[in-house]
């Protein structure tokens, strides 16, 4: 959870607790880039699917910045999802290593909303890489070398 209104965080704690099927306690701390907001890392396990369940039990909350990051395991993709206020949520398959992988049916549309204007095409490819949430996000991730920054992922 990169940045949460403060009477927000036990309500963030019990909606995470019931996704992964288990209380939660998260250690808060002041996100200096935002005055007043939270901030947390928790390191999660579970089956497959459980990051998709951490970002939907997050999602309607339109005050929260925060990531979900889901490595991959036997038969299936890594994911992350990112939220802001602004953008809402953007999905992205991952790599081994946590790179955005773009599906070739992704690259074909934006190609193909392109055309031949290759402004459009960079435009549509920053669009499929999350580019305007990573934009929005790194100074939240980033904000304090002694706060810890919240990903929220599948360890294991």
């Amino acid at each position: 959870m990169h940045s949460a209104p403060r009477a927000l965080c036990p309500h963030i704690e019990w909606a995470a607790g019931r996704a992964l099927g288990r209380a939660v306690g998260f250690t808060w701390a002041e996100q200096p880039v935002l005055p007043g907001a939270q901030r947390t890392e928790y390191f999660w396990e579970g089956p497959s699917g459980t990051g998709a369940s951490l970002a939907s039990a997050l999602r309607g909350w339109e005050h929260l910045r925060y990531e979900v990051s889901e490595d991959p395991s036997a038969g299936s993709d890594g994911a992350r999802w990112m939220h802001t206020p602004d953008l809402g949520i953007h999905f992205a398959q991952t790599d081994s290593v946590g790179n955005v992988v773009v599906p070739e049916d992704r690259v074909r549309y934006a190609m193909e909303v392109a055309g031949s204007n290759p402004l459009e095409l960079h435009r549509e490819l920053r669009l499929a890489l999350g580019q305007a949430w990573d934009d929005e996000l790194e100074p939240f991730r980033h904000a304090s070398s002694d706060n810890p920054v919240v990903w929220l992922h599948r360890v294991g």
